[in-house]
Order: structure tokens, then C-alpha cells, then sequence
């Protein structure tokens, strides 16, 4: 299947191409979507298992929305953070290649959370991709079982069963500013370019957080990161590595290079002292200016020769290994 906005494919957008595999009595077996390079102004929920979507490079092939948490429906009522995904996977065995995945609506200060890529499915692969935002670019699914804030999980994970997935994310660029890598999926980042984009004048001392996870209590692995760099274009240590989006966050990163933007205490309690004894944040090799040696938080950790054994992909995804 080909799609091409400029007329010269099977479909003039990927809606059309999804709605129309949905006519399709086989539900099972893999399709390969190829995507000739353009810009897809596309709101997408992908419900069908095992789609692969192939761009020609994510410079030229760019599926774009702008809706946000601080938008209104006809109601009334706030578009909320989950509402507010370009792109939404609700089928197994996802893969992507060569696109990037945007939410154009803006800084967060202005619209609040904006998703680019709402992943809630077991088993996706995300490779040469780039994720676009500013706050909450990408939402790792499920969701923790109950939220802070009443109807603070508003969308079309709500109601769904919390299930586990795993996700692998390879040579990939991911933006933003504010927990812009959140949830509670095991994701391994591997070769990735992390960018912290500048605020403007920093909170307190804060541009951003890089990760803000929900492991669930008892998962082995969170958010691995391995051999992946860490920039930024905003101020020298206004960056943390993460803060715990729920008490049991588990966020690793090994062997990555760290620019100054990063805090060199590098870790946040998000306010909650009692996170400290029950999350697990580790670091391997950590090079770079942000690097941090012997100034981390007291509650983070650095990773033995032998425990850092455990974090690989063949460990932990064995099925992502081709």
C-alpha cells in the first residue's frame, strides 16, 4: 500500500489507507504502509495489530496534528492530555520507520500537554523516527491505575484494561521540555538523540525533565536507555534526567552522553520524599559534561560492571533483536 499527498500512490492520506484496511476480513497478518515523503495533517488511532509504516527519511515524511490538553470541546470541556495525541497505537506489533511523529501546537506554558505519539500496545518498534513536541511529546501506555486528579486520565485510555507493553526505540530523535518521555511501559531507547528544547527563562532554576515514568511496582525494567546522547539548546544544568510520574519509576541510562544542560544532581523527587526509597534510578557510564560524577541525588545509583549485564536489548526485548 502506498500513500502519497501528492496523488501518486493507492491513498491521498494514511486515514484512508487504515479506513480501508478495515474492510479487509484478514486482521492478522502484517501490512507494510509506505509513506512517499510529504506532510500528513492527520488526528490517527491505528487499532489494527502488526501495521509496519515505512517514510522515506523523517526530514520529508511528517505526520503533523496541533490539538492540545488546554483545548475546548463544543462543550466546553478541556481537550485534557489524552486527548490530545496525533498519532494513537492501539494494535500490537507496531512498527515504524523513517517518519516523524509531530504535535505542533506549541509550548506548554501556552497549551498545556500536547502528545505526538500515544503508544498503548504490546511489541512496537520505532526505528530512524523523530517525536515532535514540547510538553508530554511521548505517552509510553498503559496508564497507572488511578489518577491524582479526578478525570485526570480523560481519553480513550480510561476506561481500558491496563496491560503492559514493551516498546524499542532505535536511532530515534525525541524533543521536548517537560516529562517528555512518560509512563509505564518497559522502553528501551538504543543509539537515540534526546533533545531538551529551551523554555525561555527557567522556573526555579528548571527547564524540563527528561522522563517522567509510572513503572508498575514488582516490573524489572522501566526506561532503558543505552548508547544515546543527551542535548539541549537551553541553560547549563536546568535539566533532569527524570521524576517519578508514579512511586516505583524505574529509568536507566547506560553508557550515554550528557551535555550541560543536565542537572548534575540529576534526579527529582516531584516533590514526594517517599519515591526516594521505592524508585530505581541508575546510571552506567555517563559521559559528558552533564555527567555528574559523585554529585547525584544520594538516592540514584551507579551501576556495577555486573549489574549493568542486565541492560541490554537482548535481555530485555529479546524479540527486537533482528
Amino acid at each position: 500500500m502506498i500513500v502519497a499527498s501528492d496523488g501518486s500512490g493507492d491513498y491521498l492520506s494514511l486515514g484512508e489507507a487504515l479506513k480501508d484496511l478495515e474492510k479487509k476480513s484478514e486482521k492478522n497478518g502484517r501490512v507494510v504502509i509506505h509513506l512517499k515523503k510529504g506532510v500528513y495533517r492527520e488526528k490517527l488511532h491505528i487499532t489494527r495489530p502488526n501495521i509496519t509504516l515505512v517514510g522515506e527519511d523523517p526530514e520529508s515524511t511528517i505526520i503533523t496534528y496541533d490539538d492540545y490538553a488546554r483545548k475546548l470541546f463544543d462543550n466546553g470541556e478541556e481537550y485534557g492530555t489524552f486527548n490530545s495525541y496525533t498519532v494513537l497505537i492501539t494494535g500490537d506489533g507496531f512498527e515504524a520507520s523513517n517518519i516523524t511523529f509531530e504535535n505542533s501546537a506549541g509550548p506548554g506554558k501556552i497549551k498545556g500537554q500536547a502528545l505526538a505519539a500515544y503508544v498503548d500496545a504490546d511489541r512496537v518498534i520505532f526505528r530512524n523516527c523523530c517525536f515532535k513536541g514540547h510538553q508530554d511529546t511521548l505517552f509510553t501506555a498503559p496508564l497507572p491505575p488511578e489518577p491524582v486528579l479526578k478525570n485526570g486520565f480523560k481519553g480513550p485510555g480510561q476506561n481500558r484494561e491496563r496491560r503492559m507493553g514493551a516498546h524499542y526505540y532505535e536511532n530515534c530523535v525525541i524533543e521536548g521540555d517537560v516529562d517528555f518521555i512518560f509512563g509505564s511501559a518497559t522502553a528501551v531507547f538504543k543509539g537515540c538523540t534526546i533533545i531538551s528544547l529551551d523554555r525561555g527563562e527557567p522556573e526555579n532554576g528548571v527547564n524540563g525533565y527528561i522522563t517522567a515514568a509510572s513503572t508498575p511496582e514488582g516490573e524489572k525494567y522501566g526506561y532503558v536507555f543505552i548508547d544515546c546522547k543527551l542535548v539541549g539548546n537551553c541553560k547549563p544544568s536546568t535539566v533532569y534526567l527524570g521524576r517519578p510520574w508514579r512511586n516505583f519509576a524505574k529509568t536507566v541510562f547506560i553508557n550515554c552522553y550528557m551535555d550541560s544542560h543536565i542537572k548534575s544532581e540529576g534526579w527529582h523527587n516531584w516533590n514526594r520524599p517517599e519515591s526516594e526509597k521505592t524508585v530505581f534510578y541508575a546510571e552506567y557510564k555517563s559521559h559528558g559534561p552533564g555527567a555528574g560524577t559523585g554529585k547525584r541525588v544520594s538516592w540514584a545509583r551507579i551501576l556495577t560492571d555486573d549489574e549493568a549485564k542486565d541492560y541490554t536489548v537482548e535481555k530485555i526485548i529479546p524479540w527486537a533483536v533482528r
